[in-house]
């Protein structure tokens, strides 16, 4: 490749590519970063060798048609080189592969040595194929010329590779390239699905966000990252830009009838065009803070797709990042939400009671409830830990079935809802002009089917309406009534409202989280005037320690504690950049407290000390878990998994506190599987602290799915 070919930042489009090589002695070595687009068709020639006749050429290296990359014997060198006139040909003679997929949209060391004897290829700095070959002695008289050789990717429509190179070296000599995959490797910008808040995943797939007139929209936050591609943050002082297409076109959404951007910013409650308020990376992560003012039944009810972009890193796909569809709807529509089923399993991991979900499904494990991380958001904004007073109205759709498996929940009808939700908590008519919130997916309906009598013979004072209410309500409704009734309820009315949600919703795990909000709820206002004493916003610095102080108390964890990637995780679920402020302390405080409380049962609390082995790897999102079990060539061992705390669970989510098992699958494809906690609630609502049962980790040991601890 030349130098003009290459960029100032040593991106070049593969289509540029070509080089020439003085092969001395028949040997040569050459490395390159490569990406390949999403619009690559396979079969494909990445290289092909060509001479000084272009009709003399022949494939060098090559992708099949079932993505597996390819290293062929030179022309010059090798007796078992492939036809020239039969471009085909090379399918039929030895040549040097691996028996792995090669990604799109992904970064990829590739590695090449030739000598007279063999060829070898390699793979993000791994050994994965080696072929031995038979020299080709020349005996032309004019042989120098011949120990030349053209690299190049050559288009045309059947072998057409659209994609980027990235620091192309060529060495003359055999020589070791397999540390060169370390020296300056590419970036890649994407979002991080695990920082959104107010976002709900309907369902067909797509993001619905609230959007239109200033007086209904909502704020939604997503944060971006520019990672090199090992996926480590690089810390660039640069400039992300957001913007909103139209998805089916990529064209920009125009303005609204007022003339207002598609797409704002929020600043200190100030509303700008994203296009003049871009986002600081700093330390490798720009967090956005975005409405959108135009809704998709203004303009022909077509979807939408955010667009990401750091304009001075240059205008490479690579470094732009898309959002899923996202359809934005006012606050009044009626919205449904997906229907996201969890699946029993059928595999003896049913013992363990773990939902499975697969790593390629439209709706992942860290995204299929999205709705409920979302809607635990709000809560923040609209009620302050101990503070106000609230009144909880909730709307339901008569017409909206919602099946779920895993609840195996009966529906309300239209009469009992219009019976059931007459009055408000203090007794007040209920309002029904809007719904701020749905049902989430996991929260079934449930009816209370129990005989008359025995609700006649109840005699608490939480009343038969708040169970309903709760039933019904979205999550940030949920925690809103909780925090109106949890402080003053005795433990025995907490208990019994647990009992009777799990009951009338057919699922016991809705209940859990009811048994731990009084204790949440007391501990977290106390640990924030412990470090705001004026309610003021605190260094991050600061209240780290108290933070990890009140969670290893919480978590009877005096032998582990928190490192600074736990830190940091639990610096972005807070939202906070340099200052907490208590809106963000209690994003993380609802999710940091049932992971705590988890880890201080006796069934949780052995494998979280342990370090040698270490079972748990402390806080990870599913991108790093999934990264972890990928190794420079692929996947790992069939069996091999990993446990961690799931991101987007937070109280009072069912599954706040949960463990997530990730691991390869028999069909080298990643899986992951929820863990049930009910046995640990269980034992808390009876007062006993351990678990008379074998440990986990010899349960999880005993799944043939699963074998090996990951690392």
């Amino acid at each position: 490749m030349g130098t003009d070919a290459m960029g100032i930042d040593g991106y070049s489009l593969l289509k540029d590519l070509r080089l020439e090589i003085e092969a001395k002695e028949g040997t040569f070595s050459l490395c390159f970063w490569v990406y390949l687009t999403s619009s690559t068709t396979f079969p494909a020639t990445v290289i092909q060798q060509v001479y000084s006749d272009i009709s003399k050429s022949a494939p060098f290296l090559v992708i099949n048609d079932n993505k597996r990359i390819n290293l062929l014997p030179v022309l010059i060198l090798h007796k078992e080189a492939p036809d020239t006139f039969n471009i085909n040909s090379w399918t039929e003679v030895p040549h040097a592969t691996v028996d792995l997929e090669f990604p799109v949209g992904k970064w990829v060391h590739v590695g090449c040595e030739v000598s007279p004897s063999h060829v070898q290829l390699q793979i993000n700095g791994d050994i994965v194929g080696k072929r031995s070959l038979t020299y080709l002695l020349n005996s032309e008289p004019d042989s120098s010329n011949l120990k030349k050789i053209t690299l190049a990717n050559v288009g045309g429509d059947e072998n057409s590779v659209q994609g980027y190179v990235h620091n192309f070296e060529v060495f003359p000599l055999v020589s070791s390239i397999m540390d060169h995959h370390l020296k300056d490797p590419p970036l890649k910008l994407s979002i991080d699905e695990s920082s959104a808040s107010e976002i709900e995943e309907e369902n067909d797939g797509v993001w619905g966000i609230v959007g239109g007139k200033a007086s209904c929209r909502r704020n939604f936050s997503l944060d971006v990252v520019l990672s090199d591609a090992f996926g480590q943050p690089v810390d660039k002082e640069n400039e992300v830009f957001a913007s909103l297409l139209y998805a089916d076109t990529g064209a920009p959404v125009e303005n609204t009838t007022d003339e207002e951007a598609p797409l704002l910013v929020s600043y200190d409650g100030i509303e700008f065009s994203s296009c003049e308020r871009p986002s600081k990376l700093l330390m490798g992560r720009a967090s956005f803070k975005l409405k959108i003012s135009q809704l998709s039944s203004k303009c022909d009810n077509r979807l939408f797709i955010l667009r990401f972009c750091v304009p001075k890193l240059g205008s490479y796909s690579f470094l732009e990042a898309y959002s899923r569809p996202v359809r934005c709807i006012s606050r009044s529509r009626n919205t449904r939400l997906s229907t996201l089923v969890w699946k029993r399993s059928t595999s003896a991991l049913n013992r363990l009671s773990l939902s499975q979900c697969s790593a390629k499904d439209a709706g992942p494990l860290e995204h299929q409830h999205s709705d409920h991380e979302a809607k635990a958001n709000p809560l923040m904004k609209r009620f302050r830990l101990g503070q106000d007073k609230i009144s909880v109205s909730v709307k339901a759709d008569p017409n909206l079935v919602r099946p779920d498996e895993e609840c195996n929940s009966h529906v309300f009808t239209s009469n009992q809802v219009e019976n059931g939700f007459t009055t408000n908590l203090d007794g007040r008519p209920a309002n029904f002009d809007e719904v701020y919130d749905c049902p989430s997916d996991s929260e079934s309906i449930g009816e209370r089917n129990s005989p008359p009598d025995s609700m006649a013979s109840r005699r608490y004072e939480i009343s038969d309406m708040t169970i309903f209410k709760y039933c019904l309500a979205g999550l940030a409704d949920r925690s809103l009534m909780l925090k109106e009734i949890a402080p003053s309820a005795s433990d025995k009315e907490i208990s019994e409202l647990a009992h009777h949600v799990s009951l009338y919703s057919g699922c016991s795990h809705h209940g859990n989280q009811i048994l731990i909000a009084k204790r949440l709820i007391k501990d977290g206002i106390n640990l924030w005037k412990l470090m705001s004493p004026n309610n003021q916003h605190i260094p991050w610095q600061n209240a780290v320690y108290e933070i990890e102080d009140q969670f290893l108390k919480i978590a009877s964890s005096r032998s582990r504690s928190l490192s600074i990637q736990d830190l940091e995780l639990l610096r972005r679920i807070s939202g906070c950049q340099e200052y907490l402020t208590q809106e963000c302390f209690e994003k993380l405080w609802c999710w940091l407290y049932p992971v705590a409380f988890i880890i201080s049962r006796d069934w949780i609390n052995p494998i979280w000390n342990s370090t040698s082995p270490k079972w748990i790897e402390g806080f990870i999102t599913k991108e790093e878990a999934e990264a972890s079990l990928q190794g420079t060539i692929g996947l790992q061992e069939p069996g091999t998994f990993i446990l961690r705390f799931p991101t987007s669970r937070s109280w009072p989510h069912p599954d706040a506190g949960s463990l997530v098992v990730t691991y390869v699958g028999n069909d080298y494809k990643l899986h992951h599987k929820l863990l049930s906690m009910d046995r640990v609630y269980s034992s808390y609502s009876s007062g006993d602290k351990g678990i008379d049962e074998k440990p986990l980790q010899d349960m999880l040991l005993a799944e043939p799915e699963l074998s090996r601890l990951g690392r």
